[in-house]
């Protein structure tokens, strides 16, 4: 196959950002909530540092052809560890949205560098792998549309009021748009341009939401974690709308093409 295209590219600028904003950030006490599950460590800092310098090496490593799948490699185990991370508090309060939300928020990122290793490699496993990543952002859709309708409120608390006509107008339109999105990307029907104008609204969020953030307030770490974390799902729905045009654009092998489990939403 060929290489992931830009969504590759400024998925590893997420991932840079993630690693630089936890270098910088000495704080480690209280708004690193996913360590809390490896219980009262001493040096809770040590395993921010190793994950940021993971996070680093993987987001300069993925700009590569070569190196690319190392990068993807690196970040996903680095992202699946952090989804991980969540399901002690998931399991100790299980009727609390938020707590799945966080899994499958981390979960999108990953699925954008099982996407990418997959779409890099050449064997039918490979194919597989990046299949299986698409099929997980999808999920994770649903997740985000669950998670908006269930703190609407909350989701409309963030739309600029400036925008017209209304914050709980643009909470409930982007509420609808993402479970339309879920529903063409599992189904296949209008998988491409779905995933075309969800990227666009993810990184609509960033613009709007969370670039003017730290201006407003540089103290705040979920100011600056939010525009990585914006960018880094950004990344991943980037990368699922160059894995379908890619798709769309180079016919499978006929090997390929004979198994039913590989088979592209187009």
């Amino acid at each position: 196959m060929t290489t992931i295209r830009l969504g590759r590219h400024i998925y590893g600028l997420a991932a840079i950002g993630f690693g630089v904003i936890a270098f910088f950030w000495r704080d480690f006490n209280g708004p690193w909530q996913q360590i809390q599950a490896l219980g009262n460590i001493r040096h809770p800092g040590i395993f921010i540092y190793a994950a940021a310098a993971l996070e680093l090496f993987g987001g300069i490593a993925i700009q590569w052809r070569r190196m690319a799948r190392i990068g993807a490699l690196a970040l996903g185990l680095n992202f699946v560890a952090f989804a991980l991370l969540w399901v002690p508090r998931v399991v100790a309060e299980p009727l609390v949205y938020d707590r799945w939300g966080n899994v499958f928020e981390q979960l999108s990122i990953f699925s954008g560098a099982l996407i990418v290793y997959g779409s890099l490699g050449r064997s039918e496993r490979s194919v597989r792998l990046a299949r299986t990543g698409y099929i997980i952002f999808g999920i994770c859709v649903i997740s985000f549309t669950l998670e908006q309708l269930l703190y609407l409120r909350g989701t409309a608390g963030f739309v600029p009021k400036w925008i017209p006509p209304g914050q709980m107008f643009w909470a409930v339109v982007t509420t609808i748009a993402f479970a339309l999105a879920a529903i063409a990307l599992l189904s296949g029907r209008f998988a491409l341009p779905a995933a075309q104008l969800l990227t666009a609204m993810i990184v609509g969020f960033g613009l709007l939401i969370w670039l003017p953030a730290p201006f407003a307030d540089p103290h705040k770490l979920i100011n600056w974690a939010g525009n990585a974390q914006n960018l880094a799902i950004a990344a991943a729905a980037w990368i699922v709308m160059d894995y379908l045009t890619e798709k769309r654009a180079r016919p499978m092998s006929p090997q390929i093409a004979r198994t039913p489990s590989t088979e592209i939403a187009r």
